[in-house]
């Protein structure tokens, strides 16, 4: 590479931090973030070089930029080189994880990448490489597998007119011209290619590359060809929606998305999804239920990339200076936030709540499951932005971002939306957050202990001291809060959901009952699952939801709905004081005052 390189000053015109603000941002303002990203790449593999002399391998990266600029470029640019330089920068300072490769083999990584350079400028060379469990990756291009007696070893690569094998003790490994054929000891990195000619999307099935995980970096594990068309399929017809229903987002997808990583599927309805920051342009997503969900993930994940990006050119939040960070409620996680997560969180899944607002009004897609799943996204991001959207350390951009994001979901509140579908939405979003009440907010232990004597004294009413703010404590057995909504989902999907019950985990035979909207056998449920288990969390949520539905006890509905951590805590002090459960309901109905 250049030792002259002069970078530029990046600044983002205001029209594009309008785009970014606004949850949007089309090709020019990705254009923008990939030539900054672009620059912070460069300067990243400055710092290692100077931190540890990158050598031969900065002579053949040199040599290839100026054979082949583009090229290199290409490669610098390939997410998965971004993930490893911020992995080997890290593990520099003593952050490489115990259980991943040596450290030698984090930085040795960078020999890999100048042999990929240097086969794409069609250099003569000769370099020695890592290999990793007898594998050897050549980013961008795939990944060489030789017969290895250690873990962690090395391979020698050498290439000329364009042509390269890979060199092992008593082995040899031909890269394929071109690297995309499949060829004896060779995995080539596949690529997909969907859409019409001049709506193209081009980018990396990734299965091959150590980096294409994140944060931590994992072995490859080629697809098989089964699989790999299986994704083409579902890309097409997820590129198809895309380009039908938000063609501006479509168009920006075309420039900022380079690479999927393909994962194993897992619970229906319950998908997952990695970006990072270091990785501009990188997905990793679990093998999707349908093309829809896959469309969905696409959005979600470039809303990250796109933030990840302006978070590169400028921050939204000051330095926090207190001992201990603030934890949020985020309404799609199990866990509370940080600030900075939360506001990861808040930008993506605005990203969906405009899908399903757009497709739920698409040909052939108004059904009930999209309808809800507009209204439940546009309530947790609300509910969100709600908490954080005026917070003092907030900086001018921050506050401009979520004051207009703000702005946005309050006006799609007020869109309207089918009866049946909604009230669905607004008992899953309730049901979502009760769930983490009871298992984050702790009352004081004091006034739970005040309440417990009351109770036992015949008091007519609880103490004032319950009352008191409780404090988040992060309950690291939470799982699974999202319950009720895929039950729900299951029963959209015309299911029933006590079979469905049997493949959701964290599912109650009371959830089921709910979900189905039998309240009254919930009701029944709920109760008798507290006084069997009384210091099961979740069940709180479920039994204020069906209180609410029967009209049993609307009083005992409204305070379990807004605090379950008293009704849990008390519950089970009194449960320990006296060996037997009170009844649910007439605690909650006594402790509402």
């Amino acid at each position: 590479m250049r030792a002259d390189l002069t970078l530029p000053h990046h600044r983002l015109p205001s029209a594009g931090l309008d785009e970014l603000t606004c949850g949007e941002g089309g090709p020019a303002t990705v254009d923008l973030l990939l030539a900054a990203e672009r620059s912070r790449r460069l300067l990243l593999l400055r710092m290692l070089d100077d931190a540890t002399d990158l050598g031969p391998a900065w002579n053949l990266l040199s040599a290839a930029q100026r054979r082949a600029p583009e090229a290199v470029d290409e490669l610098l640019m390939y997410p998965q080189t971004g993930m490893w330089l911020a992995n080997a920068l890290r593990g520099l300072r003593g952050g490489a994880p115990q259980d991943g490769p040596p450290l030698w083999v984090l930085l040795g990584h960078v020999s890999s990448v100048a042999a990929a350079a240097a086969l794409r400028a069609e250099l003569d060379f000769s370099i020695e490489v890592p290999m990793r469990h007898g594998r050897v990756p050549l980013p961008t291009l795939g990944c060489a597998e030789l017969p290895a007696t250690e873990p962690w070893t090395t391979a020698t690569v050498r290439g000329a007119a364009g042509r390269a094998v890979v060199l092992a003790p008593g082995a040899e490994v031909a890269v394929p011209t071109p690297p995309e054929a499949p060829a004896p000891g060779w995995h080539p990195l596949r690529r997909l290619t969907v859409g019409p000619a001049n709506h193209r999307l081009d980018l990396a099935l990734d299965d091959v590359d150590p980096y294409r995980t994140y944060p931590r970096p994992t072995e490859p594990r080629p697809l098989s060809e089964e699989a790999t068309e299986q994704w083409r399929r579902l890309l097409e017809r997820a590129w198809a929606v895309l380009l039908d229903e938000q063609p501006r987002t479509a168009e920006a997808m075309r420039r900022g998305l380079l690479s999927l990583t393909p994962g194993p599927a897992r619970e229906r309805f319950r998908p997952r999804s990695v970006t990072a920051g270091d990785a501009f342009g990188g997905i990793e997503s679990s093998d999707p239920d349908d093309h829809v969900q896959l469309a969905v993930t696409l959005i979600h994940e470039f809303q990250h990339t796109k933030l990840g990006g302006l978070l590169h050119l400028t921050p939204l939040l000051t330095q926090d200076t207190t001992d201990a960070p603030e934890l949020w409620y985020a309404p799609w996680r199990d866990d509370p936030r940080p600030l900075d997560g939360l506001m990861q969180g808040i930008y993506a899944f605005v990203g969906i709540a405009r899908f399903w607002r757009t497709h739920r009004l698409a040909s052939g897609a108004a059904t009930p499951m999209a309808h809800f799943e507009f209204a439940l996204w546009r309530a947790h991001v609300t509910t969100a932005l709600r908490q954080v959207h005026r917070h003092e350390r907030l900086t001018p951009v921050g506050a401009q971002l979520l004051d207009r994001l703000y702005a946005l979901c309050t006006r799609w509140l007020d869109e309207p939306v089918p009866d049946s579908p909604l009230a669905l939405a607004r008992m899953c979003a309730a049901d979502h957050a009760t769930r983490w009440r009871s298992h984050h907010l702790r009352p004081p232990e004091p006034a739970v202990a005040e309440a417990t004597r009351a109770w036992l004294s015949g008091a007519p009413t609880p103490p004032r001291s319950l009352a008191a703010t409780p404090v988040v404590a992060t309950d690291e057995s939470a799982r699974w809060l999202d319950t009720l909504a895929v039950l729900t989902r299951h029963r959209l999907s015309g299911e029933d959901t006590e079979k469905a019950a049997a493949t959701v985990t964290g599912a109650l035979r009371a959830d089921a009952l709910l979900a189905a909207g039998e309240a009254e056998a919930a009701q029944e449920a709920y109760t008798a699952h507290l006084l069997t288990t009384p210091d099961h969390p979740t069940a709180w949520a479920g039994l204020s939801q069906s209180l609410a539905l029967t009209g049993t006890s609307p009083t005992a509905a409204h305070f379990l709905r807004h605090h379950p951590e008293r009704a849990r805590a008390v519950f089970r002090s009194l449960t320990s004081a006296t060996g037997t459960p009170p009844d649910p309901i007439r605690l909650a109905t006594w402790l509402a005052p």
